[in-house]
């Protein structure tokens, strides 16, 4: 019996663990996480350890097709690859011919192995690269370019050496990121406190010393009122301020009105426990890491929650500390030389963005690197600034991602070509023009990557087993592309010549991953203490007022606003994960099917004794476009005001006969959402609906 291991890179959730694949005579019988690498010791979360059930499932997209019916009518005609892309690769230059070189969109999951076709991007010339952020981070990335200078991942999360870790839309325990799980477990152990602001008492809740049940949309006065007793009270670190804040006296003089008494009232949070918390996190800082938030495509305000989250943290000194959130490293920062980029290979795309971000008023303050796909949807509706008549979606389901799917697919009616580059079946591929069917990650080879920390490295993600069905990796799909449009500079045939064009002057060789399967920059962690040009910033200081936030029209301390409360007889809805499923992707795994087949609706027991409802009842949760039946879970600990259920559920393909017609799709109860969106940081609101539950 032939047996070998590889070293590689999960891909079944956004963390990418590095792994260890056992393959026997050809297939993938065990994954264990990587044991060289830190935090991980060969521990894997169940979605990792349920990866060799993506690959041997029939019920994924199994080699080219083309459609032949309508959009979403499932009528197809399958091909080869030379077909295919020769047809993808005709439809965009006739594309390009008649409407620029920009009409041209893409979106993607994001993650460090995309360098090569955003690279392809550039070289046919459009700027319209965009990833799925505007469901999750955005707020959160835009909230610390306005303080810092630098986005969201400029700083690391030092979970292992803290002494007090604040959880606030961030399920750390469920939304699993193995080493972060496991760093925080271990700071625990060593006395560092958890506390836990949340609509309903997760996992991570469970492991909490302080959990804090939060009325929803409320997390921004919590905040406030933490400010308030920290400055007041003189808790924040006087020095640190005084030489790296940027208008603290402004800050001091806003946040004089947001007392926890009147926080209290808003948030059903008691004055004395926001007191105890910042007088505790005063005891901890610096080794304080008050988490800004994960997925916070949530509230209007949301922006504003992860920025004082961020204003916290620096007034505690936390910004660079150890056991607080640290300096990012990156290559350079060690001393070391950092990968080849393919995507210097050409030059930026001179056209705007079709999203109007980074230069249409009120949007000049937002990142422009993913920007915003769900407001270039309005240029294929309109045509301005100019038309968009190609989509390509690769690895990403807008139509799960963003609410209410009818009303996304009116907004994509005008597009001449569809494409959906992808491991499994989605909403979005089923109604694409072509599919591309993606190796998943055990069969394909990636582009190397710089995964930047306290230790930076290089990471290789090579195929483990060849592909079980006629897919390919992301290269030979995009390089295929490239041949055919004339980018002779990606034009490469073999992954071995993509990868020493990316360490070609490094130092490094595809030897050097053979022992590990990655290769560490540095020798221990390094903590850069805070100095001039920490920050790049117009002051090169946190600032509390931002320029350029201010003149794109939004205030830097805005005053807060009481959200919406429920009509009578409706509730707030929120969602989350769990541990087991990614998203709606992994709904249909054999394994994980086995473990979460269906989501539940979390209510308030006082609140489900109005309606006569009790535990494992089936309820029906409806807005004013959609409804579904779905089991109830009668509980004390959710917020009165809201229900909770896991995003992902209620899918309808026929493809997918484990997870059809399972549980409701929350993104469905949100009428017209995706035009309700948080202003100041960019996300989608997702959580400022409404819904009646009814028994069944």
């Amino acid at each position: 019996m032939a047996k070998k291991n590889v070293y590689s890179i999960c891909g079944m959730c956004t963390v990418r663990c590095p792994i260890l694949a056992e393959v026997e005579d050809g297939r993938v019988s065990y994954i264990q996480g990587n044991p060289h690498a830190s935090g991980i010791a060969g521990a894997l979360c169940a979605r990792g350890a349920a990866g060799t059930a993506l690959t041997y499932d029939h019920e994924r997209p199994q080699c080219p097709m083309i459609r032949e019916g309508e959009r979403g009518e499932g009528k197809w005609r399958e091909v080869s690859w030379d077909e295919a892309l020769d047809y993808v690769a005709e439809k965009l230059m006739a594309i390009q011919e008649k409407h620029g070189k920009e009409s041209v969109l893409f979106s993607d999951r994001g993650g460090p192995f995309r360098d090569l076709y955003r690279a392809f991007l550039r070289g046919i010339g459009t700027p319209n690269y965009n990833n799925h952020d505007s469901a999750c981070a955005r707020n959160v990335q835009n909230s610390a370019l306005s303080l810092f200078g630098f986005g969201r991942k400029g700083v690391a999360y030092d979970l292992k050496n803290a002494k007090h870790v604040v959880l606030q839309q961030r399920n750390l325990f469920e939304a699993i990121n193995v080493a972060e799980v496991n760093n925080l477990l271990d700071a625990k152990e060593n006395g560092c406190k958890i506390t836990v602001i949340d609509v309903r008492a997760n996992v991570s809740a469970g492991k909490a010393d302080n959990f804090f049940m939060i009325r929803p949309g409320t997390d921004y006065a919590f905040n406030l009122a933490v400010i308030n007793v920290l400055i007041n009270e003189e808790l924040y670190d006087k020095k640190y301020v005084a030489d790296w804040f940027k208008d603290f006296e402004a800050l001091k003089d806003f946040v004089q009105p947001y007392t926890p008494e009147w926080a209290e009232e808003e948030t059903t949070v008691s004055a004395e426990g926001i007191r105890k918390l910042a007088r505790q996190l005063s005891e901890a800082a610096p080794s304080v890491l008050w988490h800004p938030g994960w997925m916070t495509a949530r509230y209007s305000d949301s922006f504003y929650m992860s920025r004082t989250a961020y204003i916290i943290n620096a007034l505690l000194g936390s910004i660079g500390a150890k056991g607080g959130l640290p300096f990012m490293n990156k290559p350079g920062d060690v001393g070391a030389k950092g990968l080849n980029s393919f995507m210097n290979l050409y030059p930026k795309p001179e056209a705007k963005r079709a999203d109007g971000v980074g230069w249409q008023e009120g949007r000049t303050h937002l990142d422009a690197g993913p920007g915003l796909v769900h407001l270039s949807y309005d240029a294929i509706v309109t045509g301005e600034p100019y038309p968009i008549k190609a989509y390509i979606v690769h690895r990403h389901d807008p139509l799960m991602a963003y609410p209410d799917v009818a009303d996304v697919k009116k907004l994509w009616e005008k597009l001449e070509l569809l494409v959906s580059v992808t491991f499994s079946w989605s909403d979005t591929a089923w109604f694409a023009d072509v599919v591309l069917p993606l190796s998943p990650y055990l069969e394909r080879d990636s582009v190397l990557a710089a995964k930047n920390g306290l230790r930076p490295s290089f990471i290789r993600r090579p195929r483990c087993v060849e592909p079980v069905y006629d897919t390919l990796s992301e290269w030979e799909i995009y390089c295929g592309l490239a041949r055919r449009m004339g980018l002779k500079e990606l034009d490469y045939n073999n992954i071995e010549d993509v990868w020493n064009f990316q360490l070609e002057g490094t130092g490094v060789t595809l030897e050097d991953f053979e022992e590990t399967g990655m290769v560490s920059l540095a020798d221990e962690a390094l903590y850069r203490p805070v100095k001039e040009g920490s920050f790049k910033t117009p002051s090169g200081k946190i600032e509390m007022i931002n320029e350029k936030l201010e003149n794109s029209g939004y205030l830097s301390l805005k005053p807060y606003e009481s959200p919406e409360r429920p009509p009578e007889g409706t509730f707030r809805i929120t969602f989350g994960r769990c541990g087991v499923h990614t998203q709606g992707h992994t709904l249909n795994n054999k394994l994980l099917f086995e473990r979460v087949s269906e989501n539940v609706l979390w209510i308030n027991t006082e609140r489900a004794a109005e309606l006569g409802i009790e535990n494992n009842d089936y309820v029906n949760v409806g807005s004013r476009t959609h409804r579904g039946k779905i089991r109830a879970f009668v509980t004390d600990y959710v917020h009165p005001e809201a229900i909770f259920m896991l995003h992902g559920f209620g899918h309808t393909l026929p493809t997918e006969s484990r997870a059809r017609g399972r549980g409701v799709a929350d993104n469905e109860l949100m009428p017209q959402g995706i035009r309700k969106y948080d202003k100041a940081g960019g996300a989608v609101a997702m959580q400022e609906h409404f819904v009646t539950v009814t028994k069944e």
